[in-house]
């Protein structure tokens, strides 16, 4: 729970941005990147009055972090300089030496020459990783694999339609599918492979390369990990849950091993499909709906970090016909809505039992909803379709909550629009 909801995020957004800009020094982005979070190396731009302790313990923990990732940075620069970081004092890790002899840029060139495609230096292993022989990582970032087959097609298992049915189903749950178009989930859904485990069977090795990932639908997985000389179960998962997919999602060797506890019936979607589809589709939604909340004034003053966080969190709604009710007046108020296309009016009954009347018309860029999750009252009116094919970007309380926090004051403000 605490990888899923506390770690997952930060790891997610970081690596979508690095992958997104390809920096030529990626510790150096990181770090900035890390930093813009909390506004200053020293957390002084985040305010904590009024949070409590948490707030306070949480900032002490970042800066931490940033300390870390800053003796990180140094020991790069001086690997990448080819001087001792003694000799240079602190100043000089933070540029290029200027006192470096024509020969030794010479012999830099040189060793570039020999290998163009490979980066100045590999990234330093987190504290206890076993690097263990050259793994496959730097390879994927840097290499042939990371290039893309404009002719690439889906692998295609055909199914029933029962079968595709479930299998929607436990994709469904998943935060990794949640950004899926109708015809990409289909793509995907035929290109899992179903794969019969008998008890005992270690589907996934520590260590290894990652070129697939799974979806069970029957049975249940143990997840275990080496610790000193013995594997222990760190984990249990079942219907539903999806093992395999970090050594795809941060190009990384396999965290941990997993092996059926009992007899299961799991799908496998290989790396390619994933990369394609999966991964192709969240950075094209986040730069899509991105570019969507910066037209919408609500979100002027948000940095690009913050609104791409939102776009990550953002839900996609359709309907396709006029007098769809979205809200109901009077129910409790769990979802934040934008408008993206078409058109939505609010109707409103301001006595019992009296007939609703039309207070507002809702169009493309508007939002509504956020009233009943700010103030924690029952919908103010009910919210329906005006035209057909109407799309809403959703965004649950928990979230809303998290992530529109700094701008609730301004939702409050705003308020005033329904008087």
């Amino acid at each position: 729970m605490y990888i899923t909801e506390k770690v997952n995020p930060i790891l997610e957004a970081l690596v979508t941005a690095v992958l997104l800009e390809r920096p030529e020094d990626p510790s150096f982005f990181m770090l900035k990147w890390l930093c813009e979070q909390t506004k200053s190396l020293d957390g002084g731009g985040a305010s904590t009055s009024g949070q409590g302790a948490s707030t306070s313990e949480e900032i002490e923990s970042v800066k931490a972090e940033i300390a870390k990732l800053k003796e990180r940075k140094s020991q790069l620069l001086a690997l990448k300089t080819g001087e001792k970081k003694e000799d240079k004092g602190d100043e000089g890790l933070d540029t290029k030496s200027t006192k470096s002899t024509k020969a030794d840029d010479d012999e830099d060139e040189e060793e570039e020459d020999d290998d163009e495609d490979a980066p100045d230096m590999p990234p330093l292993p987190p504290p206890g990783m076993n690097r263990g022989p050259r793994q496959s990582v730097s390879a994927e970032a840097y290499g042939a694999w990371n290039k893309k087959d404009d002719n690439f097609v889906a692998p295609v298992y055909e199914k029933s339609e029962d079968a595709m049915k479930r299998i929607q189903g436990c994709l469904g749950s998943s935060f990794l599918f949640s950004s899926l178009e109708e015809e990409e989930m289909k793509t995907v859904i035929l290109a899992l492979k179903e794969k019969a485990v008998e008890p005992k069977t270690r589907i996934i090795q520590q260590g290894d390369d990652g070129n697939s990932m799974f979806i069970i639908e029957e049975g249940d997985v143990d997840c275990l990990k080496k610790i000193g000389s013995e594997e222990k179960v760190v984990k249990k998962c079942g219907p539903g849950d999806a093992f395999g997919e970090l050594a795809l999602l941060y190009n990384c060797p396999r965290a941990a091993s997993v092996e059926a506890a009992t007899k299961c019936l799991v799908w496998e979607l290989d790396r390619e499909t994933f990369n394609r589809i999966v991964k192709d589709s969240a950075a094209k939604k986040r730069t899509t709906y991105t570019e969507f909340l910066k037209k919408i004034p609500l979100f002027h003053n948000m940095d690009e970090y913050e609104m791409m966080t939102i776009a990550d969190a953002l839900k996609v709604e359709s309907h396709e016909t006029s007098g769809t009710q979205i809200i109901q007046q009077g129910e409790t108020g769990d979802k934040f809505f934008i408008v993206i296309d078409g058109d939505c009016v609010a109707k409103k009954s301001f006595t019992p039992g009296s007939d609703p009347r039309q207070v507002m018309v809702h169009k493309s860029g508007d939002y509504f909803g956020e009233l009943a999750i700010i103030q924690n009252e029952p919908r103010a009116a009910s919210v329906f379709t005006s035209t057909d094919k109407v799309k809403l970007l959703s965004m649950e309380r928990k979230t809303f909550k998290r992530l529109l926090g700094p701008i609730e004051d301004i939702l409050r403000r705003e308020a005033k629009r329904y008087e």
